[in-house]
């Protein structure tokens, strides 16, 4: 069992990754650097972590596939759900990037995070 137990924290590293970067950025970063009038570091700051948010996502859906098809959880509609919300987030990491002054994104973006993990601890 320790290779699944393996598979699952590297699905739970990705998603503190995820979820916490999230709320390190908002919590700090950007009040933080709002002040600097040229805002480099704060574009620069933001494009690198959704860039390793991307990358977040590719680990948890590797690692929740394997899980899924490990634990025999493909027929699960919860799992169906997690499934649309990840889809949902990556479409919208990927238009924050380009978009990155519209806030409600980032909400957005937020909400679904926590959403999909409160569905993966119920699976």
């Amino acid at each position: 069992m320790a290779v699944w137990d393996a598979v699952v924290w590297l699905h739970v590293i990705a998603m503190a990754f995820f979820v916490g970067g999230q709320l390190f950025l908002a919590a700090v970063v950007v009040p933080v650097e709002r002040a600097d009038p040229n805002r480099e570091r704060l574009k620069a700051m933001a494009r690198r972590f959704g860039w390793g948010t991307l990358i977040a996502i590719a680990v948890l859906l590797a690692r929740g596939a394997a899980m899924a098809s490990h634990f025999h959880l493909w027929s699960e509609p919860k799992l169906h759900l997690k499934l649309g919300l990840v889809a949902a987030t990556a479409v919208l990491v990927v238009w924050h990037m380009r978009k990155p002054t519209w806030h409600a994104l980032e909400a957005a973006i937020f909400l679904l995070s926590l959403a999909i993990v409160w569905i993966g601890l119920t699976l």
